[in-house]
């Protein structure tokens, strides 16, 4: 009697109401524990079959085993080692499967149920926000998704690029990672590299800003999208991306503000200013070509001169294969590769002329067939801007009498010819004064006594700790911008005369000597002297192959 009374006495104390309670507590975690898994699993594209019925059945189990071993606590830890054992092993696992943000557990995420995770997008943000090629205004992305992966990122890479003046950002595929290049001031910088992972959700990302197809990673696409900095600095970007062997490319352009570049702003001399101003008054038709080498701003500058002309008063049009900026109160025509099955591009500038323009801007006049309608055109009484690939004015005159195939009708029609280059001007608030060697002016024939210094970019130079300053204006590069350099001529009558009867195009260019212009090289040795630029930026122009 008295030992079933003690055998009552133990079972009684193994049921108490706490136990119960405690062991209630573990049922309900241990369920929905068993609902996440089978949840999360499928979200992460692992077997949910197998965790989820490994993580139920060893759930159970070991339920089972404490409410069946007479030592409560020795039961209650084998259930918590159990359970915690094949928590543990998925999350180890589901993490390895799954970007930084979306891990769980980790010291990152555990610190981040303590904080207010939208104050910290926003921080993370630095003052950046975003409107879409729709003109949609972007909202901040839901704290630890995808979305707000790429948002950081991009903000962070865009913030860099803006304060660095980058005009081109290109992401390009390696074997592990991502080569990142800014192009600043036409020079390609590289850049350090981003993880894989990283550019994926940027892609991700930018991709939805440009209205451009996400999971599309092969074919060609274009958008653009705007990026604001603290509700006032504006820029707009061209996305550009590809697919490659390595992986998808992609290529930013940040979109210039070319359509309030003033004359005063291309770096014409004060003779080439006025002669080029004096464009606007032309009476009659007339071709004026812009030539230059590929990325010389030959754009900027046709762009800039039919700015020069009252759009109010003139009816001015242009047929571009790439724009490279919205022209205000201009009708711009774009030719584009789905064109080029139904119609050529000299078709194309036919139909434009039809409907009487005034002046006509027409990009890459690389046909004969567009140069004679553009000469047709100036004879009709029309302006007509052109822009031809060449390194001189005398090897632009001699690629248009080609194309024309008629010099009466080149001699006829064209006005003027612009040839031009980018060099890099040196930062004024860093660059530095140095007495040339005096054989550097007989190699360029500059008169020694008309110059006293030359200027190159400042040196590096450090604080008392070792650490690099770096000037705000260039960010270090030497550098703050580009400027032109221009061989110009306005073509006279007596120059007419000359175009009609030569026998060679070395003949009409010895003409144009004559007539005062001035060569490509004497233009930027002057540039040199000024203290624009640097002798070792003109020289690495020159030297370039174009």
């Amino acid at each position: 009697m008295s030992g079933m009374l003690a055998t009552g006495l133990d079972i009684g104390g193994y049921i108490e109401a706490w136990k119960g309670v405690l062991m209630a507590a573990a049922f309900f975690g241990w369920m929905p524990l068993v609902n996440w898994v089978h949840t999360d699993s499928q979200a992460v594209r692992t077997n949910k079959q197998a965790w989820t019925a490994g993580i139920a059945a060893i759930g159970a189990i070991a339920l089972l085993v404490w409410m069946l071993i007479p030592a409560f606590f020795i039961g209650f830890l084998l259930y918590l080692l159990s359970v915690g054992a094949v928590t543990v092993a998925y999350v180890v696992h589901r993490n390895a499967r799954v970007s930084d943000f979306e891990r769980v557990l980790t010291p990152e995420h555990l610190k981040g149920l303590l904080i207010d995770e939208n104050k910290k997008l926003e921080k993370l943000s630095m003052g950046m926000s975003f409107v879409t090629g729709n003109k949609n205004e972007v909202p901040l992305p839901t704290p630890k998704t995808r979305e707000a992966e790429g948002f950081v990122l991009t903000c962070e890479i865009l913030d860099d690029a803006i304060w660095r003046r980058a005009d081109e950002i290109s992401f390009i595929p390696q074997k592990d990672e991502y080569a990142v290049v800014y192009l600043i001031d036409g020079i390609p910088m590289k850049q350090p590299a981003r993880t894989k992972e990283e550019i994926d959700n940027f892609i991700y990302y930018v991709k939805q800003l440009a209205g451009l197809e996400v999971e599309e990673k092969r074919k060609p696409q274009q958008g653009r999208f705007k990026a604001i900095k603290e509700k006032e600095l504006k820029t707009e970007w061209q996305v550009n991306t590809s697919g490659s062997t390595a992986g998808e490319q992609v290529r930013l352009e940040r979109i210039s503000e070319l359509v309030s570049r003033k004359l005063d702003d291309l770096g014409l001399n004060e003779n080439q200013f006025e002669s080029i101003r004096s464009l606007r008054d032309l009476e009659g038709g007339g071709v004026i070509i812009v030539s230059g080498t590929p990325k010389s701003g030959k754009t900027s500058t046709l762009y800039t001169l039919l700015g020069n002309h009252d759009p109010f008063l003139n009816n001015i049009n242009t047929l571009e294969k790439k724009p490279a900026a919205e022209l205000q109160n201009i009708t711009q025509n774009i030719f584009t590769m789905t064109d080029t099955g139904t119609t050529t591009y000299s078709r194309r500038f036919q139909t434009l002329l039809r409907r009487g323009p005034d002046i006509v801007g027409i990009e890459e006049c690389e046909d004969a067939q567009s140069a004679k309608l553009a000469c047709a055109a100036a004879k009709d009484g029309r302006i007509v801007y052109a822009t031809l690939e060449a390194s001189s004015v005398s090897q632009t005159i001699e690629k248009w009498l080609k194309l024309v195939g008629d010099k009466t009708l080149v001699a006829e029609t064209l006005t003027a010819i612009l040839n031009q280059r980018l060099v890099r001007t040196l930062c004024p608030d860093c660059r530095q004064p140095y007495q040339p060697n005096q054989a550097l002016f007989k190699k360029f024939n500059i008169p020694a006594n008309e110059v006293g210094m030359f200027y190159r970019p400042g040196e590096i130079e450090y604080d008392k700790h070792g650490k690099p300053i770096v000037c705000e204006k260039c960010q270090g590069t030497g550098f703050f911008g580009r400027t032109g350099m221009f061989e110009t001529i306005r073509i006279t009558d007596d120059l007419r005369e000359v175009i009609k009867s030569a026998k060679s195009p070395q003949e009409i260019a010895t003409a144009f000597r004559k007539a005062g212009m001035l060569y490509m090289q004497e233009q930027s040795i002057k540039k040199v002297t000024m203290g624009v630029t640097s002798i070792n930026e003109v020289i690495r122009n020159f030297s370039t192959k174009s």
